[in-house]
């Protein structure tokens, strides 16, 4: 009986031993490489394979998984100094995105996956002082202005440039951006200052046309209101004087004479501006006899004048005040 424990349990050890061995292995045989990745085994230190996303077996002791390379876009920020071409020293944030290429090649030592892995040891760094080395040669024949306008330029062609040295190490450079200058604090300040007195330049001649526009507009409007009010005058004098013909011809038409037409119409406008001056007292022109002494009447002395002007060849006019 104790010898069938025994054997029992001796055979329960052993399967476990088994059942631990055969995990052990199958652990080490089967393994799962994860979505955009690659995994690159090698056999007895030598390349083998390189096996994409999924479950996978090697050969235990044999075969180790070398490394596991991701697939996915990655992203670099660096700093570097650069003088332009009017000697002003610049600090540069540069932005890179890159990825493992995807290319195969005609044979595994031709693919991204594994020129990335073998080719070059650090090959971020490599990519790092590659980007740094074309942005210190193409900023110098640039002028800080033109840094400015140009930036976007410039990363594209520093991307250019570096992608085909990177090409040979397995990397693809998806793009390089520039994403801030810095500028020396007196530069900086003096570029402020710059900035703000064109603008109050710009400002000062705004204000500038805007005043010569509002005089032109206004001496415009005022030359035409000049002519309306001169043609105003001249449509007044027009109408007068058609109604002192129409006045003259109806006073003829009862049998007086021209100068006794004349007298009566001139006497009648003198009685109507002395009439308007005693209503109103607001005139501002008053017509005073020449002579107090006089016993003439002011009537008297407007006919005289007319006809003294009439005799001498020239037109009648009022008596000077």
């Amino acid at each position: 009986m104790f010898y069938s424990i025994g054997n029992l349990l001796g055979g329960l050890f052993g399967l476990i031993v088994l059942v631990v061995l055969v995990v052990i292995i199958l652990l080490n045989t089967l393994f799962v490489v994860k979505q955009q990745h690659a995994v690159i085994i090698e056999r007895l230190g030598k390349f083998n394979r390189i096996v994409g996303a999924g479950i996978h077996a090697k050969i235990p002791i044999i075969d180790r998984k070398a490394a596991t390379v991701s697939l996915r876009t990655m992203k670099n920020g660096f700093d570097i100094d650069a003088k332009t071409e009017d000697n002003v020293t610049i600090g540069l944030e540069v932005s890179a995105q890159y990825h493992v290429s995807y290319e195969m090649g005609s044979g595994p030592a031709d693919s991204g996956v594994y020129k990335s892995y073998y080719m070059l040891q650090q090959p971020v760094a490599q990519m790092r002082d590659f980007i740094t080395d074309a942005l210190r040669s193409s900023i110098p024949v640039y002028t800080l202005d033109e840094v400015f306008a140009k930036k976007d330029d410039i990363a594209k062609d520093v991307n250019a440039t570096v992608s085909e040295q990177m090409a040979a190490y397995g990397f693809t450079l998806v793009s390089t951006l520039i994403t801030r200058i810095a500028l020396p604090a007196e530069v900086e300040d003096s570029m402020n200052q710059i900035n703000a007195a064109q603008r109050t330049k710009a400002a000062a001649q705004d204000l500038a046309e805007a005043d010569r526009i509002r005089r032109v507009t206004e001496a415009k409007a005022e030359a035409e209101a000049m002519e309306k009010a001169g043609e105003g005058i001249a449509n007044q004098r027009k109408a007068i004087a058609i109604g002192i013909k129409d006045s003259l011809e109806t006073i003829q038409e009862t049998g007086v004479g021209n100068d006794e037409a004349n007298q009566l119409f001139m006497f009648t406008q003198w009685a109507e501006m002395m009439t308007e001056f005693a209503r109103t007292g607001k005139s501002s022109t008053v017509v005073l006899p020449a002579d107090f002494t006089q016993t003439a009447s002011m009537f008297e002395q407007m006919v005289a004048a007319t006809e003294t002007h009439e005799q001498a060849g020239a037109p009648a006019s009022m008596p000077k005040e």
